[in-house]
């Protein structure tokens, strides 16, 4: 592929505006219930779910709340920060389970799951 000047600039603008996973951590919230996940250094927002959507993520949370009981906890909406092709990568599944064995000890209450989960939706 030829580069040209504007793909060039492209390139040069699209460097620009990636940003690290600390930088994407510091950055303020967004306007009202917008979730942000960290992929290839860019903020993204994750599509606002519509009723059948909802409806279908609560029905699954159930479901794998009661099978999981005693084993660990499935989450909603958790961030889960992980590496992927040597780059930091911060999806927010719509669930998440992990398994009491793979739990992260050290795991504060308020932060990202720095462990890959076992089951994610």
């Amino acid at each position: 592929m030829l580069r040209t000047q504007h793909n060039i600039k492209n390139e040069i603008v699209q460097r620009k505006n990636q940003l690290t996973l600390q930088e994407f951590l510091e950055l303020l919230p967004g306007d009202g219930d917008i979730i942000y996940e960290f992929i290839d250094g860019k903020a993204v927002a994750k599509m606002s779910p519509k009723k059948f959507h909802s409806k279908l993520t609560r029905a699954l949370l159930y479901l794998i709340d009661e099978w999981c009981k005693g084993k660990r906890e499935v989450y909603p909406e958790l961030a889960v920060k992980l590496t992927r092709k040597v780059k930091d990568w911060m999806p927010v599944p719509e669930l998440l389970y992990l398994a009491a064995e793979h739990f992260p000890e050290d795991w504060e209450e308020d932060v990202a799951c720095s462990i890959a989960p076992n089951l994610v939706i």
